[in-house]
């Protein structure tokens, strides 16, 4: 069978990985078409193009690049038809990928949508599309499918695929990895993960970097991705006591006491690996304006709308500031009754997102769907 996947961003590149390696497991014949990242390419699949030249984020920085984007779309759309393959399997991305998923049902092509947009939580318009153009919705999040099914959509919950890569973590000894990174062994870390954009980071970093002089006691380290050119990280930190460390995120989380940390997939990891956290958002003002007006639910992180309750502290644009960020990481390092409260609230998140095998349940949902 002939595959072709697309993935738009570095969570999007991790499930998608995941998921080709169970596919080869139960369709050894299997082919692979993408547009995606390095993890992918390491499953050996033909790249297209890296979606370090897809990723925009905010309906300003969308229409800025309007171009690029719709250059993108004209070319993956082409490449489809030339391709043509058995099944199209759409990771998140909805801007652009509801767009294609469109184009390959008119063109005879069954799709596959695996992690859901978050039509949930606004633009519910989208659902209609969906309904019409996806044969089947994989979704990871339990509060999902029975909202698809409400809206006529033929979807599955298969768990979330995070709890498939955490369960593959060994324990990092802490030595082993202060040493690795020129720490030091004696102060314990606060996380920084500023995002895995180069938007993100510009916005929330410079905010992150203001908290560490209230904090001398405790040494800060930078979560950075690979996608992004050391060199940022490096001129927003100037003279501040910050390391970077990068592509070490996990190893980052485990060894650390508290987080500050940019919304998005990033929250429910550091959720998992029972790190409190403070969940930071900050976006072009016209573009917060406009979802402001749009969002239909109430928290913007994972870990609160699966607990359905407020969990970690969201700091959404102008509370996010130098102020509440240091209240905040008060809190979660000196007040032992929130901390209980919080580690708690955790262990109750890994039991609603189910149990690992998300990927292997989405292969053979996908591979038996094309059989």
């Amino acid at each position: 069978m002939k595959y072709y996947i697309i993935a738009g961003e570095a969570s999007g590149d991790l499930h998608a990985s995941n998921l080709i390696a169970e596919i080869k497991n139960k369709d050894p014949q299997a082919e692979f078409r993408a547009w995606g990242g390095d993890l992918m390419r390491k499953q050996g699949v033909t790249m297209v193009k890296h979606y370090r030249h897809m990723a925009f984020m905010g309906f300003v920085e969308v229409v800025v690049n309007l171009r690029k984007v719709l250059g993108n779309i004209k070319e993956c759309k082409a490449d489809l038809l030339q391709y043509h393959p058995d099944v199209v399997i759409l990771v998140d991305y909805p801007g652009f990928n509801l767009r294609i998923a469109e184009f390959a049902h008119r063109n005879k092509m069954k799709v596959c949508y695996y992690i859901s947009p978050q039509v949930w939580a606004w633009k519910q318009h989208r659902v209609k599309k969906i309904r019409q153009c996806v044969d089947k919705m994989l979704v990871i999040l339990p509060f999902e499918e029975p909202f698809y099914k409400e809206h006529g959509v033929n979807a599955d919950f298969v768990g979330h695929p995070l709890l498939d890569e955490l369960a593959k973590l060994g324990a990092t000894p802490r030595m082993n990895f202060v040493h690795r990174n020129n720490l030091s062994e004696k102060r314990e870390i606060i996380a920084l993960l500023p995002g895995s954009r180069k938007q993100e980071v510009e916005r929330l970093l410079g905010t992150m970097l203001k908290v560490i002089p209230h904090f001398p006691q405790y040494q800060f380290v930078i979560a950075g991705v690979p996608s992004l050119d050391k060199e940022l990280y490096i001129r927003m930190i100037g003279e501040k006591d910050v390391r970077i460390v990068v592509n070490q995120t996990y190893e980052l989380l485990q060894n650390s006491s508290a987080a500050l940390v940019t919304s998005g997939t990033a929250t429910l990891e550091t959720a998992l690996l029972s790190v409190p956290e403070v969940v930071c958002y900050k976006a072009n003002r016209l573009s917060y304006l406009i979802a402001r007006n749009l969002v239909k639910v109430k928290y913007i992180s994972l870990v609160n709308l699966v607990m359905e309750k407020a969990v970690v502290k969201e700091l959404i644009q102008d509370d996010c500031n130098e102020a509440n960020l240091v209240k905040e990481l008060e809190q979660l390092l000196h007040n032992p009754d929130k901390q209980r409260r919080i580690l708690d609230d955790l262990d109750q998140l890994k039991h609603r997102l189910g149990n690992s095998g998300a990927s292997e349940k989405a292969a053979e949902l996908i591979v038996g769907m094309l059989q």
